[in-house]
């Protein structure tokens, strides 16, 4: 063969699949780079929570994090700009932390925070131990919100202290466990599981935070580890299901949990702690804080917000039937409140928010919003704050304007405070994350 010929036929197909790929790598970046000016278009740049940071000098561009990402193909989270990895959608990502596992360069990070939005986290090692040794933290007050994620951090810091357990001693417990929310029941399981000697205690009732969720909402997609029970696959789980799941297992198990039962004070007696509880005190060698970061609710601090008519959580939407409602935050529980009493019969609802977009909510609850919004059931106002609150009205600032609300209750969905006093009585320091580890 012509030497000229056997040269076209290794290289017009190596040629081919060279213009073929940067087809495909410029088709890529634009579709990336146009949902990345859509997500800072609509203001949404500022990641809720956990978030992948990513070092371009050491990211390889082999889409390995994009591949992993359990959002897509739903939602756009990361994409590829100019050949590298990039969080191109900040407000969908809910921390899930696939991305930085499937890496194969190490190039990610998870973080918490931004140069601009600090996020307050309490000090905890990749064993859940906090600088305290002995007292260990898991789940939504170590900033880890995902319901399956807070589940395993359950598991795995009870998998620490059975790693680290002493013989046992009179009425000493290997474990004190504070809450029982989906941290707190993972780890009482695995505590179950492990035979350890363990006390659980929950200040309000089964599943913490979980159980104050509206009616019907969505809580929970995918697969989790439960110990004594093992793997167990959640699709699009509502609070009702998920609680009567695990209801079912602490029946089936045996698990006991003291409910209403709160803890006072902790604190260090030689080699144990002594735990001061509503009810009694308990010495115990280790104690895991899974007690959420919402026990709390972050308050306006507006005159008349001590009124009757205001609330801090939604429990039932049947009882604003026919009323004004005002929802104050720019999260998902506040979006969730305000669209789901905007589905009661003669209803009125308004939601004000002080930000321009909603970059903390997740997708599902902004779409649901957008719907209420156009047809009628929601009227959003961004820009705004609350001045104060009256028994038939509320005033509300938006830009340089004062506008008053006809008004039959409020809801103020701000978040909740981090019991910063409460870890510091104990010793845990606490960590203003500013886009760090």
């Amino acid at each position: 063969m012509d030497t000229s010929v056997s040269l076209l036929v290794y290289v017009v197909p190596a040629l081919a699949a060279i213009a073929a790929w940067s087809w495909l790598q410029r088709r890529l970046h634009q579709r990336s780079t146009a949902v990345l000016e859509a997500s800072r278009s609509a203001g949404l740049t500022e990641p809720p929570a956990l978030h992948p940071l990513i070092d371009p000098n050491l990211c390889i561009g082999c889409k390995a994090c994009i591949n992993a990402c359990p959002e897509m193909p739903d939602h756009q989270v990361l994409g590829m700009i100019r050949g590298k990895a990039e969080l191109v959608s900040p407000g969908d990502c809910i921390g899930h932390g696939a991305c930085r596992t499937a890496c194969p360069v190490g190039a990610i990070t998870l973080v918490f925070g931004t140069e601009r939005r600090g996020v307050d986290i309490p000090e905890v090692g990749p064993d859940f131990e906090t600088n305290v040794p002995g007292i260990f933290i898991a789940g939504e007050l170590g900033g880890m919100g995902l319901i399956r994620n807070a589940i395993e951090q359950g598991r795995q810091a009870m998998a620490t202290i059975a790693g680290n357990r002493a013989p046992a001693r009179g009425e000493v417990v290997d474990v004190v466990i504070v809450g029982a929310g989906p941290a707190g029941f993972a780890a009482s399981l695995a505590a179950m599981e492990k035979k350890l000697r363990f006390v659980t205690v929950e200040q309000d009732t089964f599943g913490g935070m979980v159980s104050h969720y509206p009616r019907g909402k969505l809580v929970m997609a995918g697969t989790a580890h439960l110990p004594l029970v093992g793997q167990v696959k959640f699709g699009n789980t509502t609070k009702e299901e998920l609680l009567g799941y695990w209801q079912d297992v602490q029946q089936r198990t045996g698990l006991p949990i003291s409910f209403r039962e709160r803890v006072i004070a902790v604190t260090r007696e030689g080699d144990f702690f002594r735990v001061a509880t509503s009810n009694r005190e308990i010495l115990a060698r280790n104690v895991l804080l899974a007690i959420g970061r919402r026990g709390t609710p972050r308050q306006l601090g507006v005159p008349g917000e001590d009124l009757t008519k205001v609330t801090y959580k939604l429990i039932e939407p049947e009882q604003y039937r026919d009323r004004r409602v005002l929802v104050v935050g720019g999260g998902d529980s506040a979006i969730e409140a305000a669209t789901t009493i905007g589905e009661m019969p003669g209803t009125r609802v308004a939601l004000s928010y002080r930000a321009e977009a909603f970059n903390r909510a997740k997708p599902a609850n902004r779409e649901r919003l957008q719907k209420a919004a156009r047809d009628g059931r929601v009227e959003v106002i961004l820009k705004s704050e609350v001045l104060r609150i009256e028994p038939e009205q509320v005033r509300l600032r938006r830009s340089d304007d004062e506008l008053a609300l006809d008004n039959d209750a409020v809801i103020i969905s701000a978040g909740g405070v981090l019991p910063s006093a409460f870890l510091n009585s104990i010793g845990v320091r606490v960590e203003t994350k500013y886009g760090t580890a």
